[in-house]
């Protein structure tokens, strides 16, 4: 029976089958060990998280098995073991073993910065090859990891050799019939797992780091190259339209807003009193900052000294929590001030030009606008997205890339403006002295200007300058941050130097936290972020406690600055915000929320939701009957987030 679905022809398949599935294994039991503190140890667990694992990883071999079973079926008996056949077999056979072999390995260093698989991260990733092998580089001793694949695919090309898997493979002189059984078999497979299985349907456990261990790497990835953007209304709960505006509008209106039309959410503020200012606005957002690591929310290690030095120097939001876990999350919840839609960052979607956002309130006001970044824009879209949407753009260009035709002005960081670099951008101190430059020249124009800087440094390889702070450059993420804060105490030291400092006001805000993952699907607490505004004359430092989001942090400001404006932003003004308006929105590629005081109701795709009672002090959440008020306020956000830029909603005019 065996020989029939497998004959000889088919031995080197099966060769390649059991060798990935035990480095699968492998890899599989080492992420497992590398997880035991953030998991109950069970057997039970083990044995399902194995077990599923593996009929995941066939999964993955049933792709590569209906590949090579249509190779077998064209290829007629007379070419068995032919020049030509030896040649495809073995190097595709290398090839192959290559890929999955890297793949596992990568797992490994990607597991310990995001504890997942891989997921959306690692697809958008791909897009940006430069920066990913630079990283690689800078991270990893490169030699080191290509002599390890090396050896392991050597090792696995002599067990196939010792196993005859060749030998059997090209000395088979069975006809074309013997070969539709397995075949028959292969595409059974292939269906199967293509059409039926979703990578969802290994999410049996309570704790988001076993479902994770149940998948495969790959099969994954492709599941989130799939889902990169998400059909709301297919995926998640809907209400009717009409009441999603009804109720939506009745959340976003403060108590001084007055709607112009009734569709959609676009309003003008007036009732501000107090005459409109016009201050510089520089915004900083702070790469990959939790709160968890100042020592103004009980860390007890002295990582950030300037930050938190500003707590009583500024306006602090001290209950305010990032939408996502991606820099491109935290863009688009600053710059559209609208909660996360499904799927990929609209900063990285089609037709994400002309939309309205913070921007385009700073023009209204006659400002010059700029985004400022230490990298390369083109990853992550940064440059279309922001020249798209008005700004000028100062970045670090890589010159293998062709320059591209933007509607507005592109400025290189130039050789001469550098001391370091890693793959990612520029050093954050380099960063911040182009800030002051171009500050000085926007000075010198009598135009207000807002600046949107976006810095680096605070993500691995964590390099930096030496000899700036106590630990060695590249060590870990604790080094980074302290850079970083120490970039930004010398960039606020000097620019008070600076004839423009009196009429600047400083938004600093992170752009999500680091080591977002936890035991649960969405950890709350890894969204909790500080938020400053810093340097607002005629009004006091004080700290705000309200539960809020980033979303909210630009409207705010234009409340202190006392200015109407006509707009369609989602965030409100935090200090117009009753008890019953605070709220936050936090999600991430699949699952979105929305966060209330002592609440949490996450919105999952099969029209799913899960409503938590959610213990801040001690960051946990507890399953709860579901409170229908919350539920269609949550849908109304979401649903009409999708409609509005899927039906250009969101465009000027």
């Amino acid at each position: 029976m065996l020989t029939q679905l497998l004959p000889k022809r088919f031995q080197l398949a099966k060769t390649f089958a059991l060798t990935i599935l035990f480095f699968a294994f492998i890899v599989r039991f080492s992420l497992y060990f590398l997880t035991l503190n953030t998991i109950d140890f069970s057997f039970v667990n083990l044995f399902k998280i194995l077990t599923i694992g593996a009929f995941y990883d066939l999964g993955v071999l049933s792709y590569v098995f209906l590949l090579y079973t249509i190779y077998l079926l064209l290829t007629p008996k007379k070419l068995h073991g032919s020049k030509f056949d030896r040649i495809v077999t073995k190097f595709t056979y290398g090839l192959l073993l290559f890929v999955f072999i890297f793949s596992f390995l990568a797992e490994i260093p990607f597991w310990q910065e995001y504890q997942r698989r891989y997921n959306f991260i690692a697809v958008d990733y791909l897009l940006y090859t430069y920066e990913v092998v630079e990283n690689i580089h800078q991270s990893f001793p490169i030699p080191l990891l290509v002599g390890v694949i090396i050896l392991i695919l050597v090792i696995s090309i002599k067990y196939a050799k010792k196993v005859n898997a060749y030998k059997y493979t090209f000395e088979s002189n069975e006809p074309f019939s013997k070969k539709l059984i397995p075949a028959f078999f292969s595409i059974l497979a292939f269906s199967f797992f293509h059409f039926k299985v979703k990578n969802t349907n290994a999410e049996i456990f309570n704790n988001i780091n076993e479902n994770e261990l149940a998948k495969s790497g790959m099969f994954s990835f492709f599941a989130a190259y799939k889902s990169n953007e998400l059909n709301y209304k297919e995926f998640y709960d809907t209400i009717p339209q009409k009441e999603v505006y009804t109720i939506l509008r009745k959340n976003v209106k403060a108590q001084n807003d007055s709607l112009i039309n009734n569709e959609g959410i676009k309003r003008i503020t007036v009732n501000n009193t107090g005459k409109e200012k016009k201050p510089n606005i520089i915004f900083i957002g702070l790469e990959s900052l939790n709160a968890r690591f100042m020592t103004t929310f009980g860390n007890k290690h002295t990582w950030t000294p300037t930050l938190d030095s500003l707590v009583e120097k500024s306006i602090f939001f001290n209950n305010l929590y990032a939408t996502g876990t991606r820099t491109i999350r935290g863009i688009e919840a600053i710059s559209l001030s609208i909660p996360p839609t499904p799927g990929r960052s609209i900063v990285k979607r089609e037709n994400n030009e002309n939309l309205f956002t913070i921007g385009e309130v700073f023009k209204q006001k006659g400002y010059s606008r700029s985004f400022i970044y230490g990298g390369d824009g083109h990853f992550d879209n940064m440059t279309n997205y922001f020249s798209n949407n008005g700004f000028d753009i100062v970045d670090r260009r890589k010159l293998h890339r062709l320059k591209k035709n933007l509607p507005t002005k592109r400025t290189r960081i130039e050789d001469e403006e550098t001391t370091f670099e890693n793959a990612w951008a520029i050093c954050d101190g380099d960063l911040f002295n182009k800030v002051l430059k171009v500050a000085d020249e926007q000075h010198k124009k009598q135009q207000p200007f807002f600046n949107f800087i976006m810095t680096s440094s605070n993500h691995k390889p964590y390099t930096y300058p030496e000899n700036i702070i106590d630990i060695p450059s590249g060590k870990d993420i604790k080094g980074s941050m302290k850079y970083l804060d120490e970039s930004l105490r010398r960039f606020l030291e000097e620019a008070k130097t600076k004839p423009w400092f009196e009429n600047t006001v400083f938004v600093i805000m992170s752009d999500h936290c680091a080591f977002s993952a936890g035991r649960t699907e969405i950890n709350v607490e890894n969204h909790h972020i500080p938020a400053f505004i810093f340097n607002l004359k005629e009004n006091k430092p004080s700290i705000i406690n309200k539960l809020s989001s980033q979303i909210d942090i630009f409207p705010t400001l234009f409340g202190y600055l006392n200015w109407s404006y006509t707009s369609n932003l989602y965030g409100r003004d935090i200090n117009k915000m009753k008890p019953e308006d605070e709220r936050a929105f936090i999600g991430n590629h699949r699952k979105v929320g929305l966060l209330k005081p002592g609440k949490l109701l996450l919105l999952e795709t099969q029209r799913g939701h899960v409503f938590y009672d959610w213990n801040q002090s001690k960051n946990e959440i507890i399953p709860t009957e579901t409170d229908p008020i919350i539920l269609k306020e949550t849908i109304s956000y979401y649903q009409a987030a999708y409609e509005m830029f899927k039906n250009e909603k969101l465009k000027l005019n």
